[in-house]
Order: structure tokens, then C-alpha cells, then sequence
């Protein structure tokens, strides 16, 4: 195994000429440079030095290390700079994955946030919803996932594996026609949106709408179902039906023909930052999980 230390040394005597001189150089004593060389030497099983007297020469192995000794180390030192860019949030990358209502609330602001405080920091965003934006995580295509989970759903996710950043609770809101009976009351029992033609969201929404209605005691009659936020909103809107969509998703489109109502019981679902234990130590990782936190905390 080839030092970097034994490489600077054997450089510098191969410059100086003598192990005293060499030892001026670098700032260390005489004896500590023979010591090292002497190292280098039984790293490489071959002499590198030849000594007469006085003189010093390199040997023909001493020679190939001396010529190959420039580009090692200075490819060494600039892998030093970078990683010293990286850890002092100079340079970096981040790749954030995060389901569409997040997409459009919580990350512009914690992106804008970070990009102000760590120019040289750079995020990349892909859309997906979990659990397949977890598995993304898991798999090492991502290094933050931004993800919910239902209260009380059944089979809700295990994250144990993961570092969770709790961000914030969101309740979902009804949503109905202006024209729509409801749509001046205060607070909506979900069973009254019994025999109502449903607009739906993401399968994962979906699923939980109907267990919702289940268990309010009715089969909601799905006529239309979009991953979609805007068209949600649109169909609600021309008349179609009516739904429940996170508040989330409401703050980052403007409900026109529609009017939000409150549910009861309430449903809610937790948002979080999710990464792996390792990647929480990566300072732009941390970074980026620091203003998501602080967006949801607006």
C-alpha cells in the first residue's frame, strides 16, 4: 500500500536531492524522511533511492514513482478540495422525489430557501407518489422522498429502516360544486355525500376514499378518477361530483366553481421527509431536510 505522505517525501528528495534538504522542505527533521522512505521502500518491495556518499539518485523504480507521483497527488488534493466543497455545502446534489402536492407547496419554498443559503447546492425533483417514491429511496435512485401515510390505514408503511422527518398533518376537505347543496355548510358528515358521483384522486387516495365511505356506511360511485390535482378540481367545478382532496393540494390550485367543506370525522394524513440513516449525514442532504421542515412550519 502506497502512501500519499511516503509519495510527498519521496517528490521531495527526489527534488532537493538529500534527506536534509527534503526535511527543510516539508518541515520535519532528517531521520523522519529516512524513516519514511525507508517505508515507502518496503511498500513497493524495491530500493528507489541509490545512496554514494553524499549523493543521492533515484533508481529506475524511484524514477517511474517520481513521474507517476505528480498526477496522483494532485488528483489526490483536488478529490480533498471537492469533498471539503461538499461537506461545507460549497458543491453538492441532492435528488429529491416527492409526490405532486408537495411538489407544488412545501418544496418551491424550501428549495428558493436553500438555493439563497447554499448556491453551490443543487437539487433535482422527480414526481412519484409512495409507496413507490419510497422504494426509490430504498433502492438508492433517490436520496430524499417526500411521502404521507393515512392515519389509522391499514397496512400503513413501515419506516423503521428510515430516518422520518415529520413535517406536518394534513386534512382533507371536501370539495363541491358552488351550486352543490353543501356547499354553504359548515361541516359535512362524509355520509352525506351518500349516492353522490365521485371525482377521485391517486390509487392510493382512492383506496382511502373508499375505505372512508366504508366505513361511514356507503359505496362512493366513482365516475371519474385522475392522478391529477387541476382536474379534480375542474370536474368538481363543471358540476360532475364532488370530492375530498388534501389541503395541500387545495393551496396550490384556485378552486373555481367549487367550494371547500369541512369532513367529519376528520381524515388526515402525515407528511414527511424521509432518507436513509447514512444519507442524514451528508451535510446538502440535511441541508435540504432543514428547509423542508421549515416550509411546513410557515
Amino acid at each position: 500500500m502506497i502512501e500519499a505522505r511516503h509519495l510527498r517525501v519521496l517528490r521531495a528528495v527526489a527534488t532537493t536531492g538529500s534527506f536534509s534538504a527534503a526535511g527543510r522542505e516539508l518541515g520535519c527533521t532528517q531521520p523522519a524522511v529516512s524513516q519514511q522512505m525507508k517505508a515507502l521502500e518496503s511498500s513497493v518491495g524495491t530500493p528507489l533511492l541509490i545512496r554514494t556518499g553524499r549523493e543521492m539518485r533515484l533508481t529506475q523504480a524511484g524514477e517511474a514513482l517520481v513521474r507517476h507521483a505528480a498526477g496522483i497527488l494532485s488528483g489526490l488534493t483536488a478529490a480533498e478540495e471537492e469533498v471539503a466543497a461538499i461537506a461545507g455545502l460549497r458543491a453538492g446534489r441532492v435528488r429529491l422525489v416527492s409526490f405532486p402536492s408537495g411538489s407544488s407547496t412545501l418544496v418551491p419554498t424550501a428549495l428558493a430557501a436553500l438555493r439563497a443559503a447554499h448556491p453551490g447546492t443543487r437539487v433535482s425533483l422527480e414526481e412519484a407518489e409512495p409507496p413507490e417514491s419510497v422504494e426509490k429511496l430504498r433502492a438508492g435512485d433517490c436520496d430524499i422522498a417526500l411521502a404521507f401515510r393515512y392515519e389509522g390505514a391499514a397496512g400503513a408503511e413501515e419506516w423503521d429502516d428510515l430516518v422520518v422527518r415529520p413535517l406536518l398533518t394534513d386534512r382533507l376537505v371536501g370539495l363541491v360544486p358552488e351550486g352543490h347543496r353543501l356547499a354553504r355548510a359548515g361541516s359535512v358528515a362524509i355520509g352525506e355525500f351518500a349516492g353522490e358521483p365521485w371525482i377521485a384522486g391517486c390509487p392510493r387516495c382512492r383506496g382511502q376514499l373508499i375505505e372512508v365511505c366504508r366505513g361511514a356506511g356507503f359505496e362512493p360511485r366513482i365516475d371519474f378518477a385522475t392522478d391529477d390535482y387541476p382536474a379534480v378540481v375542474g370536474l368538481v367545478g363543471a358540476g360532475l361530483g364532488v370530492a375530498v382532496l388534501p389541503e395541500l393540494a387545495i393551496e396550490s390550485v384556485r378552486p373555481k366553481g367549487a367550494r371547500t367543506v369541512t369532513v367529519e370525522p376528520p381524515v388526515r394524513r402525515e407528511i414527511v421527509a424521509l432518507t436513509l440513516p447514512d444519507l442524514a449525514q451528508v451535510p446538502a442532504v440535511a441541508a435540504t431536510l432543514d428547509r423542508l421542515a421549515r416550509a411546513a412550519a410557515r
